[in-house]
């Protein structure tokens, strides 16, 4: 699906290898952001990469992830949690932050963003 000249650029960036990979994907996004401010981004993920959308979860340098899912969620990003992973590792909604969604799969979320809403796919 091609995208009509002028309209926002969407993505989707796939996190499924925990706090390492998140802290990147977080930085990327910043910077994404910061060159093309319209920029539709969604957060997929799964496996070890729910675990920064966590309430308490922190960084490799002791600092909250909370501040910066906050703040890019009040630029227009969404993140997005795969309840297969909370069944599988026994984890509850409410040890996530307010800012989540939950979708039955995160790898059919990825797959469905992609093939139906023409989002490009990029991990970190």
């Amino acid at each position: 699906m091609v995208q009509a000249q002028g309209s926002p650029v969407r993505v989707v960036y796939h996190l499924s290898e925990g706090t390492a990979q998140a802290s990147r994907a977080l930085e990327y996004i910043r910077n994404h952001l910061e060159v093309d401010p319209q920029a539709q981004i969604v957060v997929v993920t799964h496996a070890l990469g729910v675990d920064f959308l966590m309430k308490g979860a922190k960084t490799a340098k002791g600092n909250e992830f909370k501040s910066a899912v906050e703040d890019l969620d009040l630029q227009g990003v969404k993140f997005r949690v795969c309840e297969i992973t909370l069944r599988e590792r026994g984890l509850k909604r409410e040890q996530f932050l307010p800012e989540v969604q939950f979708v039955p799969s995160g790898v059919a979320e990825v797959a469905r963003l992609q093939a139906r809403e023409g989002y490009a796919y990029l991990r970190p």
